[in-house]
């Protein structure tokens, strides 16, 4: 069952680290990895996804999200879509704009769909990108938005987004696209603090960005089991699991609250914390 949505226009998302206030999810019910699409479904093809541990750590996910306040949201999961646990690559909310995107692997294929009549029977006001863009390659911080360019993300997407967003500064960032999405090698945790991994970015971009955050980097062992895909609730809370231990241990160094919880399970698809959940409105 989902949470009913009263007030369709509380919709607004400035920064990824601002108080999280409702978020969809998706339960891995259907879990399953069938095509493979990165390197770390590649790994675990063949063991594959242990699908009651997968929801038991879920479920622990949803109940700290609403014991921290926000509310949860549930997008109905269907046999269709074995990857649909995934909600941020789904859709992307920037400012009071929340955009349906466009799957790029086939096997993702149709969860755009489910997605947007969801948010029409919760009266939630939703825009399409038009062209191929996933969620994992949107990072925002207040009239910046960053985003990953890559085979999941196109030239015309941006500047689809770019026109749909005037206010904002669209900053392109180019990655290797063996990492996947943006936010498996950048994230932003407060004004001042990023995570990061260098070795999939340009030497010139992680310069730049170093000039605007102090950059934690993440090393190869952590970013593989997506230590940088964090998901910050506010007021200095981040999610993390117990497993990336150096990436915790910098986080608590520059004052953060790590909230640990395994999610090994579920990072088996290629996707953690930041990637299973879709904000719908911070303050």
């Amino acid at each position: 069952m989902s949470s009913p949505v009263d007030d369709q226009s509380k919709t607004h998302c400035n920064t990824e680290y601002d108080s999280l206030k409702r978020v969809i999810l998706c339960q891995p019910q259907y879990m399953a990895i069938e095509d493979v699409i990165n390197d770390v479904q590649k790994k675990y093809k063949d063991e594959n996804i242990d699908i009651d541990r997968a929801m038991k750590q879920h479920t622990e996910f949803e109940r700290l999200l609403r014991a921290h306040g926000v509310e949860v949201i549930k997008l109905p999961t269907s046999e269709k879509f074995p990857e649909q646990v995934f909600t941020r690559d789904i859709g992307f909310t920037v400012g009071d704009e929340v955009f349906v995107a466009e799957m790029a692997s086939d096997i993702r294929k149709g969860e755009e769909e489910a997605l947007e009549d969801f948010l029409e029977e919760e009266n939630i006001d939703y825009q399409t990108t038009d062209h191929r863009v996933e969620g994992g390659d949107v990072i925002v911080d207040g009239d910046n938005v960053y985003i990953g360019i890559s085979s999941r993300t196109s030239e015309q997407a941006v500047k689809n987004i770019q026109r749909d967003l005037p206010k904002h500064n669209i900053i392109r960032v180019p990655f290797n696209e063996k990492y996947l999405h943006l936010d498996c090698v950048f994230n932003i945790l407060s004004p001042e603090v990023a995570l990061i991994f260098p070795e999939a970015l340009d030497p010139e971009m992680v310069k730049t960005l170093s000039e605007r955050y102090t950059l934690i980097e993440v090393n190869a062992k952590e970013q593989f089991s997506l230590g940088t895909n964090v998901l910050s609730i506010g007021d200095g809370k981040v999610f993390s699991q117990p497993q990336n231990k150096e990436v915790n241990k910098a986080m608590r160094a520059h004052g953060f609250e790590v909230i640990e919880i395994d999610f090994s399970e579920i990072i088996k698809s290629g996707g953690s914390f930041r990637c299973c959940s879709m904000p719908l409105e911070r303050e």
